[in-house]
């Protein structure tokens, strides 16, 4: 831990809520017709990006009032000078273009009349650096059975993670992080090993500690061909939940109980068409595992996956496609007996979200164009049905398209994003339209202090229950259909929902609970004073030692700004406190999908310009920038793709130096080639960049 940066545990709401006030006062201030306590300055407390939008917030600080930017360690020096100065405008400070260029240097905010923030960091690719293993290694910590092979009925809510049913599509997500920058995976390969020479078992190792007889778990992985401490460990958790679905493809048992008193997970939601006999666990959704894996293997998974698997695989999906509904988008498939989803609703976060169709129809046609036997144009044409459909019926004023589908409705916007991404010819007509009209939609309802979505004029957020993945998965949205349209204005409010995630909110907290389970596991993230208050650590997830896991969100009663209410806890008629596996997937979404645009691949002369061309024989430099700056003090390793003629080649980079973020080789032009093309990233993240060869 850096030196000014503390170590904080469990804190009680009402003491946290008293360090709030003593900080910040509790003068009124009007403006625009709102009276609020004056609070903050609320920042991101682990840090910005460089060359990012940075924005503060400063509940009831009047328009025009200074606010000062300081080195942490010169808060106590009388002589200090100011390294940045702006002021209050609606609450809000903005300082996107303070960019210092040295990453281990901290920084605080002063506002008159309001305080001092908690010091943070202004860094390349920051949330990356920080954010990037935590977004799966959550998903290796909760895994819900020791096996791969295990029935759903004896997980916690049903399998592959606790309590994450059949709808978590780990795999689908944790494919498109590692596509997203692949590089910077590839360095994690010891966290699942094989033990005893037994390559059918896998072992989470866990940092030393007390309770690391608690944390191990084991799992079966009989998909890897190659030595497993040279696979990722991202690319084998991958690979694990792909078994998991192969295995329970047509599982049609229960899903296993919830904890403590729920005697079956009947009594909370069942899954099938209006009329139809329900079923108690959703293994449709199985297939959209196997058809990402298929997808991915044509990608990047051929190394780590055997083809005897592979084929597997693709024959359960198309065996299963049509008899599993898996061609559309799946409407009323969710009874619910739950208060905040009761009833058979079009869509829902546990069964089909809107979107999830066009996902799985838009991957089966990345794998069956690759397939001489392949049925490319069958899944093209449901892809663009599903798409059809999103254009046509996407509705932002109905809460069961948006919010009201909380964990996952970011499927919506990024899966039609990343179609047009990928395949911008085939996407139909009115899909740049309807991604402009949501751009619309978002600037509109983030029209506020905090540029958090609000669902109406009257409501900020659910009034009885927390959002965690809501916000945690907008920011994703956000890029994603930002990098499409150029909007600079749309990214802008994507990090301020990173923001919000790490301490920019009502509460100044960050959503994840700052425990010492998570904490002496390295499981939290650097920089971070204040967690979420509350710990729900048993839940029906089980996530109390669970690294990375997202807690809990302000629910109504906290906005605009209302410390008292700001962190509530689970009380009659609240439901303020309880991670879930789908919350982080909404996370993973937002640091996958951070990346577009901010990664580049070059070819460079002796002079250091940019080059269109070459000659064979040429010595010229490969150049990446990629968010692959893990070590501020350390020059480190990157790699890209070359083709040259019929030869592709990985070539291994080299950082320039500490803490640049920019990676260079030379390189020597083969002869018997007109064009050699660099690439970095898989799917709809790769940069590429070609040049002629004379």
């Amino acid at each position: 831990m850096t030196a000014g940066r503390t170590i904080t545990g469990f804190l009680p709401v009402s003491i946290f809520v008293l360090l709030v006030l003593l900080t910040a006062g509790t003068r009124l201030s009007a403006q625009g017709g709102h009276a609020m306590p004056v609070g903050g300055p609320f920042v991101n407390q682990a840090g910005y990006n460089l060359h990012e939008a940075k924005r503060f917030t400063a509940p009831g600080v009047a328009d025009g009032t200074p606010f000062l930017i300081y080195y942490a360690k010169d808060t106590l020096d009388p002589q200090r000078k100011a390294l940045y100065t702006g002021r209050v405008k609606d609450y809000a400070g903005e300082f996107s273009a303070f960019d210092p260029q040295a990453a281990d240097r901290q920084y605080v905010i002063e506002v008159e009349g309001c305080g001092r923030s908690v010091p943070f960091w202004i860094a390349d690719h920051l949330m990356e650096k920080l954010s990037s293993r935590l977004a799966y290694q959550f998903f290796i910590d909760v895994r819900g059975s020791m096996d791969d092979r295990l029935s759903p009925a004896n997980a916690t809510g049903g399998g592959p993670s606790r309590d994450g049913g059949g709808q978590t599509l780990e795999a689908v997500f944790e494919g498109l992080l590692y596509a997203s920058n692949p590089a910077l995976y590839d360095r994690w390969t010891h966290e699942l090993y094989h033990p005893f020479g037994n390559r059918d078992i896998l072992v989470a190792d866990f940092p030393t500690d007390t309770l690391n007889n608690y944390l191990t778990y084991t799992v079966t992985n009989d998909s890897t061909v190659t030595d497993p401490a040279r696979v990722p460990d991202l690319i084998k958790l991958m690979l694990w939940h792909a078994a998991f679905c192969y295995h329970n493809l047509s599982y049609h048992g229960t899903a296993g109980g919830g904890f403590s008193s729920w005697l079956s997970y009947n009594q909370v939601r069942m899954f099938g068409y209006k009329g139809d006999t329900l079923q108690s666990f959703d293994y449709q959704n199985m297939l959209d595992q196997l058809a990402a894996v298929c997808a991915f293997y044509h990608a990047f998974l051929k190394p780590y996956l055997d083809k005897e698997t592979y084929e597997k695989y693709r024959q359960a999906c198309l065996d299963h496609w049509e008899a599993y509904d898996r061609q559309q988008e799946v409407r009323y498939w969710v009874k619910s007996f739950k208060w905040i989803d009761k009833g058979y609703r079009e869509f829902n976060e546990q069964g089909n979200a809107y979107g999830q169709g066009l996902l799985r129809n838009m991957l089966m046609y990345c794998c069956e164009l690759h397939e001489p036997d392949g049925h490319p144009e069958k899944f093209l044409r449901y892809a663009v049905q599903c798409a059809e459909d999103i254009v046509q019926h996407w509705d932002f004023n109905n809460p069961w398209h948006m919010w009201a589908m909380r964990n996952a409705e970011h499927i919506t916007p990024q899966a039609l994003a990343l179609f047009y991404l990928m395949f911008p010819d085939k996407a139909p007509a009115g899909t740049l339209a309807k991604l402009k009209a949501y751009r619309d939609y978002a600037l509109k309802r983030t029209a506020n202090l905090w540029q958090y979505r609000t669902h109406d004029d009257d409501e900020w957020a659910n009034p009885r229950s927390k959002e965690i993945g809501t916000v945690c998965g907008l920011g994703g949205c956000f890029f994603a259909v930002g990098h499409i349209l150029q909007d600079k204005q749309l990214r802008e409010v994507g990090w301020s929902q990173v923001n919000f995630v790490f301490g920019c909110n009502p509460a100044g907290a960050c959503l994840s609970n700052k425990s010492r389970q998570r904490t002496a596991l390295g499981g939290y993230w650097e920089g971070v004073e204040y967690g979420w208050p509350h710990a729900f650590e048993f839940g029906t997830g089980e996530l109390g030692p669970c690294r990375g896991t997202m807690d809990g969100s302000p629910t109504d009663q906290a906005f605009p700004y209302h410390p008292d209410s700001a962190a509530l806890a689970d009380s009659p008629g609240i439901y303020g406190t309880e991670g879930w596996a789908i919350s982080n997937r909404a996370w993973m979404s937002t640091v996958t999908f951070s990346l577009l645009g901010t990664q580049k691949v070059s070819f460079k002369n002796e002079q250091g310009a940019v080059i269109t061309r070459t000659a064979a024989g040429d010595s010229i430099t490969v150049e990446l920038k990629a968010a692959l700056n893990m070590d501020w003090h350390t020059a480190e390793k990157g790699w890209v793709i070359l083709k040259a003629g019929d030869k592709t080649e990985k070539l291994l980079l080299t950082e320039t130096g500490p803490d640049t973020g920019v990676f260079r080789a030379r390189y020597r032009v083969p002869a018997g080639t007109d064009r050699l093309t660099g690439s970095y990233g898989y799917l709809a993240f790769e940069t590429k960049t070609s040049i002629s060869v004379k």
